[in-house]
């Protein structure tokens, strides 16, 4: 009983270190070009691709030029 109340605690120890594993990252920058699947964003001389997924959340109406920030794991 012992044993499996430590395996179900390492379980669940391990889980929850990956959870907090996940890094969040952001790019600021102007959009380059606008699609549902896709959200090209430059910022100076990069270029980066964001895909849009249904999982995608959003606030505010995006237009190509526009400053944005875009959050991402």
């Amino acid at each position: 009983m012992k044993m499996l109340v430590f395996v179900l605690l390492t379980l669940l120890l391990l889980a929850a270190s990956s959870q907090a594993a996940k890094k969040t990252y952001q790019v600021t920058g102007s959009i380059l070009e606008l699609t549902k699947s896709k959200i090209v964003v430059g910022k100076g001389a990069d270029r980066w691709e964001i895909d849009r997924t249904s999982s995608t959340k959003l606030s505010g109406d995006l237009k190509v030029g526009q400053k944005v920030t875009i959050e991402y794991t």
